[in-house]
């Protein structure tokens, strides 16, 4: 059996707001969800899984899980996040090999973050 691991498939945040963070990331990622319940709402991302989970039994909100997503301009997204009501994380830095990263907190006490990485190929094995 190969338990090799195949890379992000799913990354989900909690929400109390299920309504609003719903909105929010409608208009974040500039796509609707394909899967929309009262249990779970998710969204498909350039064929990765985003989801809303309003279920908040033993979640507290906090910092310590971060997910990046890929995009071409840092700055550009990082100041579209801020403008739709997100407040800063870490500001915009390189951190070495032309890779760029940020990250903000979304609305509701999530860490959002971005990168741009040149050296990033999904046909690389």
């Amino acid at each position: 059996m190969n338990a090799s691991f195949l890379g992000l498939r799913t990354s989900i945040v909690h929400v109390k707001d299920l309504d609003k963070a719903k909105i929010w990331y409608t208009e974040v990622f500039g796509v609707a969800p394909y899967f929309d319940e009262p249990f779970y709402v998710g969204f498909s991302v350039s064929g990765y899984e985003f989801g809303l989970d309003p279920n908040m039994n033993n979640i507290i909100n906090g910092t310590n899980a971060e997910v990046y997503w890929g995009v071409n301009d840092v700055e550009a997204v990082y100041q579209r996040l801020l403008a739709l009501g997100a407040t800063t994380h870490h500001a915009p830095q390189e951190v070495g090999g032309d890779i760029i990263v940020a990250s903000v907190l979304d609305p509701f006490g999530n860490v959002f973050g971005i990168i741009y990485n040149p050296h990033f190929d999904l046909e690389k094995k």
